[in-house]
């Protein structure tokens, strides 16, 4: 991994090159999922603002590789609408994502409720290469679209006494099918310890490949926080509420002996069904190793001196 702060990559050198030149084709695929942002009195889609309006500077990007986008969008963990991850982006395909909102709440001295198009004016976009590990074994590599999650938390200038961010997604069984069922308690919740949060590595992603997000992706903004496992990495967010006590994520209640509030990427530590040391990146078929910190150690191993990494999984 480098950190690359000049850098001016254009998304047709990090994407494969007969994507790039399809991208049309690939905006049109989605094309319901881009009609929900409006700047002035011109309709324009997330993906040509996510596309033309890309920042400055790349200051966290991963030398490695960009997965094939097919693999990205085909092979999705989104349990509020399928288990099953080749489903997923059939059974999202009617989600809407048109007049979204996201309430900045709780131990805050300016909360707020945001709609879409207010967080792309307050905040430039940056695209990032991230790897990503999931707990089941996979990983991948994603060119991600959007901002630090910082930015927005200090625009809501957090009191003294909050301590850990807490991150809801949407609840619409209407259109989510998966959460008729209780498989998990709904809606899905994650967090954050505050510190963790304020890192630059963790981002609100609006968009990839140079577009927007398509639903089985998390659309229309979700959390990137590329150290930990990826179900950290928390969808369709329609709250972000700052706390003093550690929220207890989905997982946590679901099954507190294999899912931890921290998540951090620790090939030492087994999930009690499975050995982490070893990944298989999607569309490969040997597997490498796990990286501690998923290759991340150097700008967020001091985030955790002097903690038991096996206790605090």
């Amino acid at each position: 991994m480098s950190k690359n702060f000049n850098s001016k990559i254009k998304s047709s050198e990090i994407t494969d090159k007969q994507l790039y030149l399809n991208r049309r084709k690939f905006m049109k695929k989605f094309g319901s999922l881009i009609g929900w942002m409006f700047l002035g009195s011109h309709i324009k889609g997330v993906a040509e603002a996510a596309a033309l309006k890309i920042v400055k500077k790349y200051d966290y990007t991963s030398n490695d590789k960009p997965t094939n986008i097919q693999n990205v969008t085909h092979y999705n963990n989104f349990y509020e609408f399928s288990t099953e991850k080749e489903d997923v982006a059939d059974l999202s395909k009617d989600f809407t994502t048109n007049n979204w909102n996201i309430s900045v709440e709780g131990l805050v001295n300016k909360p707020k409720v945001y709609g879409m198009e207010d967080l792309l004016k307050l905040f430039p976009l940056e695209e990032r290469i991230y790897r990503h590990r999931c707990v089941e074994g996979w990983s991948m590599v994603v060119p991600w679209i959007g901002f630090p999650l910082s930015n927005l938390l200090k625009l809501s200038l957090p009191q003294g006494s909050a301590k850990f961010v807490e991150f809801t997604t949407v609840y619409r069984p209407d259109q989510m099918p998966g959460q008729k069922r209780s498989v998990l308690n709904w809606p899905y919740v994650e967090g954050l310890r505050i510190d963790e949060a304020m890192h630059p590595l963790a981002i609100l992603s609006v968009g990839m490949y140079g577009d927007v997000l398509p639903n089985q992706d998390g659309a229309p903004i979700r959390l990137i926080v590329p150290w930990k496992y990826g179900f950290k990495s928390i969808k369709s967010i329609v709250r972000i509420k700052l706390v003093e006590n550690m929220p207890i994520s989905t997982w946590m209640q679901a099954a507190s002996n294999e899912y931890g509030f921290y998540a951090n990427v620790n090939p030492q530590v087994d999930h009690p069904r499975w050995s982490q040391k070893k990944e298989r990146r999607l569309g490969e078929f040997f597997k490498r190793d796990t990286l501690m910190f998923n290759g991340y150690t150097d700008l967020v191993g001091h985030l955790y001196t002097n903690m038991d990494l096996r206790k605090n999984f």
